[in-house]
Order: structure tokens, then C-alpha cells, then sequence
């Protein structure tokens, strides 16, 4: 049939409501129709599935749908059935059905009923389906998700490389492939691996005007911060990307707590919790979904109003594809990334057990990111350029939506340290890594370096006048300019590129973006200019020291029994005026705050009230303890009276480590009896001289208490026995 035989915008009308196709729809339809192989590029939100669902219920016979996702086909069928009075328009063919069901799916496209069956690639591979489909009128077949072809998409799946043999062996049918997101290297790789190399290809815009691009460093304050981020957007949805099923319930556990409605999703997950958690946010009972990649494949939530990345993804088509998921509807949009270079090298070394060329295209793929991260343009403009499309920055459409637009970033002239570094490179015969290229550069030392000599050459500390974090980011600006490249089957080792060795013939202006790039220690700092800006009540936190005085002169214990300076000083920035909300400050637990807490937040409500004090609700981050299985432990093994030496080695721990979380236990208020212990290390006399002389002492300093005692007892006494005095007088 050729598509002039039907009335389009009346079949359009009749079956979704709507009197007019969007972009590239109707186009793509009318070659569907007319029975062309079809390759559909169109971002998320661009009404892909409308493409091929149209078209299969005005044609004679069955459209098969291959569709990688079980939650995806399901929620496509559901659409489809709501459209049509017969159930049976629309099946899902897949593991999960039972063989009566199976027999009615048969029987219906037998009967002509169903228009669009959906399966997964793996289902196709099934002999039985494969007969029982040949037998069948078959108008087309639609491959969604055709990235998951491409070894380059970002969802690399062997059974989607397979399907263009399975479906020759179904007949001569057209073909239609559908992907929101490609390169053109993967659409190559799409149309080469189909077969179809004179499909008719539509790609619609990648531009989502609406969409505003940001990222922010990761800082050890990332989790306040995303709090933060979703308390001023209250009662809309938002989505959160985590890479790892364990910081996927992490962060939902920690959002539960602080009042924010969340729920997790992953693949971990039973099947029932997942559609009940997917539903819930669907149905609009929960706001966020806190999720690893597994979700969101098709799920069509118009109004999810902000993205975030808790981690920065594996490749630009994930990040594309999944902000895309945010404002489908053409309003708000919000696409929050944390970045930290930290993370790119966790997925780095994750890559090396793979096989060569797969390390080799995932670490192209990352370079990307790294790329996208870091850039000082318009991140719309970096975005779409690796699309292959083309942005103008200045009059597009959304030009101004991205962080980097409205706060542009200061940027310095580095070609004569670009110099340095390809010359170090290719002078220390391109044996090392970043870390020993940085390190040579500022003159120090470690044992690579020694047994290669480097430091008996001249280039040795030629770049000491700068800091080790300026030479890190300048190295990976230079590698995302392709200066320089990292080798793969080395793991890592640095390697001058031609482009690179041409620079030296030739050097050029190297404008380097000198803030926001996010290192560690760029993070660490961010963290602690957040902290400096927000100082501490110095007049609240007086006043709580002399209570504490008093208090403690009451109770018969030295003041840090009570609370330690760093809890005195939270106060002094949230504010707590209940005693639950005392339990989240840090060093407070709930029975430390039950027993020396009420007489603190009297005072600390009564200063609030007398001095108009706004308090920040949004600082107040309630502590899942994240560790808790860990300290769970301790306590357990210590109840057991195991040698501390054990529990240490049973965790991975040095004593010093152990020591660090047991004190973390006391100081939050639980008890600790290790009588057991002391008495192996400590002789009575020894233990009553260091307990004696904590219960005189203004400070539970260990320096300090060293000091007091001339060396006669080491740290690790020390610190045992302020464990057993805090578990005693404080708990």
C-alpha cells in the first residue's frame, strides 16, 4: 500500500488525538508506509515511538518490535491497548509469559488482531517464534533502542548484532531502526550492521532548547548539595543517576531521612519492587527515583523536571540520553552532573580486563566526558558538535541554557607549559604515567623515577614554580585537545600524538581554563570555602561553651564528656531547637542527646527567638551512617570480646583505622566495653593513672595527654583508654 492511499492527519487524529505531527514525524511515517528501510534519529521526546506505531496499526498484518527492555514494552503495549477497544492489538512476546499466554498471543496474530508485537532481541532467537512468524503476515519489523547494535553506542548488546540473520529468515520485510541517540559512527556501524545502506535516514535536531546544562564539582558536600538542589524544587519530579547499585540506595536512604519522597531502582531488585517503585513515581506518590541506568529506557514521564548524575556516566550518548529524560514535555529541564577526575579513572580501571578494542573504543568514550566536563564553551555547542550537528552559540535556539554560558570561565595562556610537557613526554622516552610526568615536573621523587634516573636530568623540576593539581588539568586539557594520548595496552602511559610533535614545530596559543577544574584537591578546596563561608554563630557557640561548663561541672565529668568542640560549633550553624534535631549533629547520638541535649536546645531556641535568627533547615543533613554496617560489627565483636587485632584484619584494617571508627562509635554516644582489652595491654595501676588524669583534664587531646605523660605511654594506649573513660563517663 503507498501512503497516499490513507488520509495520514485523519488516521493520526483517530487513533492518538492528535491533528498535527511533530518535526520529522509525519515524513517518516509516509516512508514506513511505503515499505523503505527506515533509520530514525530523533532525540528523546521527539515522538519516536509514534514513527512506527502509526504506521503499524493502518498496515495489513503484524509489526514486530524489538525492544531491549522488559518495563519498556510493557508501558508501550499499555499505550497502545488504551487506544483500540481489542486487547489483543498489542502483545509482548518474552521469558515472562506462561504458555497459555503464549497461545493467545499465536492466536491473535493469527486472527489479524495484533498490529505491534513486541519482543526482546533474545526472544527472536527462539526457534519455535521464529517458524511460527514465518507463517505470518508481517508488515514491518522496528529495531528501538538501535544504538544497543552499535559496539560504539554506549549499550553494547551481542544479541542486537545478531538480529539482521534472524530477520532474514522472517522474509523480505522492511526494516526500520530508531535510536535517540548517535554519532556518526554509530550510525554507520547501525546501517552497516542492518544491511540498509539506502535506508531513508531522518535525524531530527539533537537541540532540546529547554534543557539547562550544569556541572559542579564533587565535593565531599555532595550529598547537603543535592538535598539542598531538591528542597527548592519541592513536589517536582526529578531523576537521580548513580553508577552502582550500593550508592544507588546510598543516596535513596539518605534523601528517605531527610524528608524527601525517593525511592531506588536497579537492577539488584526483584522484578515486583521495581515495577512498584516505577509506578510510584509514574503515579506521581513518590517525586524522585534514585536509579542506576536500568530505569528510564522508555519511560514516558513528560514532567520529570531535573536530572541529576550523582556520577558522571561512561559515555555522551548515557549522559544525552538521560538528561533527555528530563523535561520531554518542552518545560523546565534541569541537567545536573558532579564531576570529579576521580571517578574517570575508577572507570578506567574497571576497563582493563577487557578485551583490547573494547578498552580502546570505552576509552575514547570517556575522553569525551572528560572533554565535556572541562570545557570552558558552550556546553550545548561541545554536545551537539559531537552529534555532528552544528550549534551557533550566539542566536540558537537555547543558546544561554548552560552554566558555562551565563558564568564563563577564566582561562589563561599556557603554550609555553604545553611545550614542556609534550618535550618531557617524548624526553623521558614516554615510559610514565601522568602521576610520574607530574611529579618529574616538580622535582620529586618516588621509586620509578630513581630507578630511571630521571632526576639526574636537566628537565627535572622544570615546573616547580607551579602546584601538582595545575599540571594534572593541564595535561588533561591537553589530552582532550589530542596532544597527547593515553595508551591503552600500557594502562595509562602518556605518549606524544603527531599532532602533539607538530606543536613543537610550531607552538600556538593554549588557552587553558584555569578555574573549575575539578580535581581532588580543586573539591577539597571548594569544600572548604563552602565551610568558610558559612561561619559558625562565634556568640551562640560562647554561650554553649559555658553551659557546658556547667553541665559538666554538674555530671562530675571535664567538659568534652559532653560535647566536643566540632558538635558546639554545628550548633552554632544549624541552629537545633529539638532534641531530634539534635540527633543529627555531628557527635550527637540519640541517647547522647536525650542526656545532656535539653538544656542546649533551651538555650539555643531562646538565642534564636531574641535575635531573629533564620535558621538554614537545608544544612541540617541527617546521617544514615553509610558505615553502620561496619560499626554494627564492631560493636558485636567487641560484646564478644574478640581480639581487636582480629576484628582489625576480619575489616581490612590497620589498628590506627580501628581505633578511628571505635572512636567514632563513643563519641556518638554508644557504649564500648573493652575491659577485656586493656587489661592485655595495660597493667590496673597504668589504666587508673591515664583514666584518672582524662577525668582532671580540660582536653581529650592525645598530643597533649603524650606531652603530660613524657612518653611512658604510647598513642595506641592513649587512645584505648580515652575510648574506655568516653564509653564510661560519657555514654
Amino acid at each position: 500500500m503507498k501512503s497516499t492511499e490513507f488520509d495520514l492527519h485523519k488516521e493520526l487524529k483517530r487513533f492518538f488525538g492528535f491533528s498535527q505531527f511533530k518535526g520529522l514525524q509525519e515524513d517518516v511515517v509516509k516512508s514506513i508506509i511505503s515499505g523503505h528501510n527506515t533509520f530514525v534519529i530523533m532525540p528523546t521526546g521527539g515522538g519516536k515511538s509514534l514513527c512506527y506505531q502509526l504506521p503499524a496499526l493502518v498496515l495489513e498484518g503484524t509489526a514486530i518490535v524489538v525492544s531491549p527492555l522488559i518495563a519498556l514494552m510493557k508501558n508501550q503495549v499499555d499505550a497502545i491497548r488504551s487506544l483500540s477497544t481489542e486487547h489483543g492489538i498489542a502483545h509482548v512476546l518474552n521469558s515472562s509469559l506462561t504458555k497459555t499466554e503464549v497461545n493467545q498471543v499465536k492466536e491473535d496474530i493469527r486472527n489479524g488482531v495484533t498490529k505491534l508485537l513486541y519482543v526482546a532481541p533474545e526472544s527472536l532467537t527462539k526457534e519455535e517464534y521464529v517458524s511460527f512468524l514465518q507463517g505470518e503476515k508481517l508488515s514491518f519489523v522496528a529495531i528501538d533502542e538501535a544504538h544497543c547494535i552499535s559496539e560504539w553506542g554506549h549499550d553494547f548488546r551481542p544479541e542486537y548484532r545478531n538480529l539482521r540473520n534472524i530477520i532474514k529468515q522472517l522474509g523480505n520485510i522492511p526494516i526500520i531502526g530508531l535510536t535517540a541517540t548517535a554519532t556518526p559512527k554509530v550510525q554507520e556501524d547501525i546501517l552497516k550492521n542492518l544491511e540498509m545502506p539506502k535506508a531513508n535516514v531522518f535525524k531530527a535536531s539533537f537541540n532540546r532548547p529547554n534543557l539547562y546544562y550544569e556541572i559542579r564539582p564533587k565535593t565531599k558536600n555532595i550529598e547537603s548539595d543535592i538535598i539542598r538542589f531538591i528542597k527548592q524544587r519541592q513536589g517536582k519530579s526529578g531523576v537521580i543517576y548513580c553508577l552502582s547499585r550500593k550508592k544507588v540506595e546510598e543516596i535513596a536512604h539518605v534523601l528517605q531521612v531527610n524528608g524527601v519522597s525517593a525511592v531506588p531502582y536497579h537492577a539488584g531488585l526483584d522484578a515486583k519492587t521495581r515495577a512498584k517503585h516505577q509506578d510510584m513515581f509514574l503515579m506521581e506518590e513518590v517525586d524522585v527515583v534514585v536509579a542506576t541506568i536500568a530505569f528510564g529506557m522508555g519511560i514516558d514521564k513528560p514532567d520529570v523536571r531535573y536530572v541529576i548524575h550523582h556520577d558522571i556516566p561512561k559515555s555522551l550518548e548515557s549522559y544525552y540520553q538521560e538528561t533527555g529524560r528530563a523535561g520531554r514535555d518542552g518545560g523546565e529541564g534541569y541537567c545536573l552532573a558532579y564531576y570529579s577526575y576521580k571517578d574517570i579513572e575508577k572507570l578506567e580501571k574497571f576497563m582493563a580486563g577487557k578485551p583490547i578494542a573494547e578498552q580502546e573504543i570505552g576509552f575514547a568514550l570517556l575522553q569525551e566526558v572528560v572533554g565535556y566536563a572541562e570545557t570552558s564553551i558552550s556546553r550545548r555547542k561541545f554536545l551537539l558538535h559531537y552529534f555532528g550537528e552544528e550549534f551557533d552559540e550566539v542566536n540558537g535556539e537555547g543558546a544561554d541554557m548552560d552554566d558555562n554560558v551565563r558564568n564563563p570561565k577564566h582561562k589563561v595562556e599556557a603554550m609555553d607549559d604545553v611545550e614542556k610537557v609534550i618535550k618531557l613526554v617524548r624526553d623521558t622516552k614516554q615510559i610514565y604515567k601522568t602521576k610520574e610526568i607530574v611529579i618529574t615536573l616538580l622535582g620529586k621523587l618516588n621509586a620509578l623515577i630513581k630507578v630511571n634516573k630521571t632526576d639526574s636530568q636537566p628537565f627535572f623540576g622544570c615546573g616547580k614554580d607551579k602546584e601538582d593539581k595545575y599540571w594534572m588539568a593541564l595535561i588533561r586539557q591537553m589530552l582532550v585537545a589530542g596532544l597527547l594520548k593515553k595508551d591503552i595496552e600500557t594502562y595509562g602511559i602518556l605518549k606524544s600524538t603527531p599532532l602533539g610533535l607538530a606543536y613543537l614545530e610550531s607552538p600556538s596559543s593554549f588557552m587553558m581554563t584555569e578555574d573549575h577544574v575539578y580535581s581532588d584537591s580543586d573539591s577539597d578546596q571548594v569544600a572548604t570555602e563552602n565551610k568558610s563561608s558559612v561561619v559558625a554563630d562565634e556568640v551562640l557557640v560562647g554561650v554553649l561553651k559555658d553551659l557546658r561548663r556547667k553541665v559538666a561541672k554538674k555530671a562530675g565529668v571535664p567538659p568534652f564528656v559532653v560535647f566536643q568542640d566540632p558538635s558546639l560549633e554545628e550548633m552554632g550553624l544549624k541552629y537545633p531547637i529539638t532534641l531530634d534535631e539534635m540527633a543529627n549533629i555531628i557527635g550527637v547520638s540519640e541517647g547522647k542527646a536525650k542526656k545532656y541535649g535539653k538544656d542546649f536546645v533551651t538555650v539555643i531556641k531562646q538565642y534564636v527567638e531574641e535575635n531573629d535568627i533564620i535558621r538554614p533547615d537545608d544544612l541540617v543533613v541527617k546521617s544514615t551512617g553509610a558505615n553502620s554496617a561496619l560499626k554494627l560489627y564492631i560493636i558485636q565483636s567487641i560484646d564478644r570480646k574478640l581480639s581487636l587485632e582480629d576484628i582489625a584484619n576480619a575489616k581490612g584494617l590497620d589498628m590506627g583505622g580501628l581505633l578511628k571508627e571505635m572512636e567514632q562509635i563513643v563519641y556518638s554516644g554508644t557504649k564500648l566495653n573493652i575491659d577485656y582489652w586493656l587489661d592485655e595491654v595495660l597493667d590496673e595501676d597504668n589504666q587508673e593513672e591515664i583514666y584518672d588524669y582524662f577525668m582532671d583534664s580540660e582536653t581529650d587531646n592525645i598530643k597533649v595527654a603524650m606531652a603530660e605523660f613524657d612518653g611512658d605511654y604510647d598513642t595506641e594506649e592513649l587512645r584505648l583508654m580515652r575510648i574506655q573513660f568516653m564509653s564510661k563517663e560519657a555514654n
